[in-house]
């Protein structure tokens, strides 16, 4: 029998960065990896009362107590308990939603004090009068920076869970791949006991592998002593492929009608919507939030003339739907509150008929609590184009509340990809060196790409030339996070292709890399606008294109970097590093309280 046992959070202190910024120190962050072709790499203030996260049932947080130091994240105060109200719309905005309550939300003095030091406050996101966080306007619509502290394991705000061994190994010699795969096959089969089943645990030493290794049920971990060079080795023989995979199976189902959503204008950011019909919704459901693409609103995207070498590309075609997984946090007639709020607005003037709706759904085939930590995973080096077979460190789809931690990797060619079924997920502390010359023939690879929703990728380092270190694919909507993530070489953090929203790049250090959030025009296969209402907060990088699309924006905020000619997106105290020094921490705190970040390693 298994049981959960929290772990101890990595207690760290927020430190004063050099002379013009303020960083979260001694994390970097990697994103997920995939093929990727494409160029080279080289108004009214809203406040926000405390909100209950998706992580509420996940049991208690222990806080770590310590100082925080001066100079350390800005944050503001969040509400100590309450309902979920929705807010009220009104033509400045929509304020948005939620309390704290069963999980613990902030009181002001805890985080007011970490609202020290000299650095000026955004413009954007600020603490207000009342010691709360608030945010500004864009337009009289009320569209708004993103709510981003959902993202992450449990939702946010909760430690990983330590597994306890259903099985351990030692190397063998020889080819360890079945030994694993069948003690995990093993776990497997075991009754799961509070949601898990168990960990297959490797010892130190080099475990060489010819094949991949694969966990499709909940509850189980692959756990071995960490990624250091005393650690547990995986040594990649064989041909290229992907290493390690965690899937579950199938695909969301809906069920019941639509509620249309009747909102003439639903703004960015808002938890707040109103429906013709809320019978049968209830307190606490799950929802997909379905935004169609329209004919209409591609053209006002101008991507319905993409022309390159004389034949047109589709950006998206017309019939598809971005799908924003949410749950209700309140209902009052047929206004509903949804949490976490929306990564992009909803404009009834492009997208009705159809119009965007809610629905129930499920997804059984998804797996929950797995994860792979402690690992260093070496593949030989090689310099191929990426279309053709490469090896891949991992892969996560169809998984929910997963996570990857304490995992090095070197020799890949992509790193690590979480799928457009995956939820609610850490990727804390993996490192991705590069240690061959890229081919950059059909394009250049990625350390992280990520399509899934409410992903959060933590104190991870990326290492390489002409190398991506993080990009989104298609339809992807938020918030996702990158936080702390530590890049070195020509790497680019670019959100890659067709309409991704909702993403935080917080505390970037990236001495000779970029930042993109643009339109990509014809790249690839008529790539776009790749990306709607993201924001990088406080980033440390040579250089930035931050481009504003129709209809939505862009920012860079407290950013250190040379600013592209082509940029038109908004920029704010360029080159000197704002308070709160992490947006990411500073709403987790004004949400659920200082116990939260202490889960998650921060005091």
């Amino acid at each position: 029998m298994s049981r959960v046992i929290p772990r101890q959070p990595l207690v760290r202190r927020l430190a004063q960065r050099r002379v013009t910024a303020l960083s979260i120190s001694a994390l970097a962050l990697v994103g997920c990896g995939q093929p990727a072709a494409g160029g080279d790499p080289s108004s009214g203030g809203l406040r926000e009362a405390g909100g209950t996260a998706d992580s509420a049932s996940a049991g208690s947080v222990s806080p770590t107590g310590g100082a925080m130091a001066s100079g350390g994240i800005a944050v503001g105060a969040g509400a100590s308990s309450g309902a979920r109200n929705g807010g009220a719309t009104s033509a400045g905005g929509v304020a948005s939603a939620g309390s704290a309550g069963a999980a613990g939300g902030g009181s002001a003095e805890p985080c007011a004090k970490w609202y020290e030091g000299a650095a000026p406050a955004s413009q954007w996101v600020y603490r207000d009068e009342q010691g709360t966080l608030a945010y500004k306007s864009l337009n009289g619509q009320g569209d708004r920076i993103l709510d981003f502290s959902y993202a992450g394991y449990r939702g946010g705000g909760v430690a990983l869970p330590h597994v306890p061994a259903g099985r351990t190994l030692t190397p063998s010699g020889g080819d360890d791949t079945g030994a694993i795969q069948a003690a995990l096959d093993a776990v497997s089969r075991s009754s799961l006991v509070d949601g898990t089943r168990g960990a297959v645990e490797l010892s130190a030493g080099t475990f060489r592998l010819s094949g991949s290794l694969h966990i499709a049920a909940s509850g189980v971990v692959l756990r071995g002593a960490g990624s250091g060079l005393d650690g547990s080795v995986l040594k990649v023989e064989g041909e290229p492929r992907t290493i390690i995979t965690l899937t579950g199976s199938g695909k969301r189902v809906t069920t019941g009608s639509p509620a249309k959503i009747v909102d003439a204008y639903a703004a960015a950011g808002t938890k707040t919507l109103h429906v013709d019909d809320a019978a049968g919704l209830n307190v606490g459901d799950e929802v997909l939030v379905q935004r169609p693409v329209t004919a209409a609103w591609i053209h006002f995207m101008g991507m319905d003339k993409l022309v390159r070498n004389g034949a047109p590309q589709t950006w998206l075609a017309p019939g598809s739907l971005a799908l924003s997984e949410r749950k209700l946090a309140a209902i009052s007639g047929n206004q509903i509150t949804i949490e976490p709020g929306l990564s992009d607005s909803l404009d009834a003037k492009y997208l009705d008929p159809p119009a965007a709706s809610l629905v129930h759904f499920s997804y059984p085939g998804r797996i929950s609590t797995v994860g792979v930590e402690g690992l260093r995973v070496t593949a030989p080096p090689a310099s191929v184009p990426i279309n053709q077979p490469t090896y891949s460190l991992l892969s996560a789809d169809a998984v929910i509340d997963g996570w990857v931690d304490d995992v090095h990797g070197d020799g890949f060619t992509n790193g690590l990809v979480v799928g457009a079924g995956s939820r609610r997920m850490t990727v804390r502390k993996v490192e991705l060196v590069h240690t061959a010359p890229i081919d950059g023939a059909a394009g250049y690879p990625a350390d992280f790409v990520c399509s899934g929703q409410q992903i959060l990728f933590v104190g991870c380092a990326s290492e390489g030339e002409r190398v991506f270190s993080f990009v989104t694919q298609a339809l992807v909507t938020g918030p996702n996070v990158v936080f702390d993530l530590k890049a070195k070489g020509s790497t680019s953090v670019m959100p890659h292709q067709r309409w991704a929203t909702g993403l935080l790049v917080d505390n970037l250090e990236s001495p000779d890399g970029s930042v993109q959030l643009i339109n990509r025009k014809t790249a690839g296969s008529g790539h776009g606008w790749a990306i709607g209402w993201g924001v990088v907060w406080n980033a440390q990088i040579a250089s930035l294109t931050i481009q504003q699309p129709p209809g939505a924006q862009n920012w860079a905020i407290g950013s250190t970097g040379a600013k592209a000619s082509s940029s038109d997106g908004l920029f704010d105290s360029p080159g000197v590093a704002v308070k709160p020094s992490s947006l990411y921490l500073a709403q987790l705190c004004q949400r659920l309280g200082p116990e939260a970040l202490a889960a998650i390693g921060y005091q």
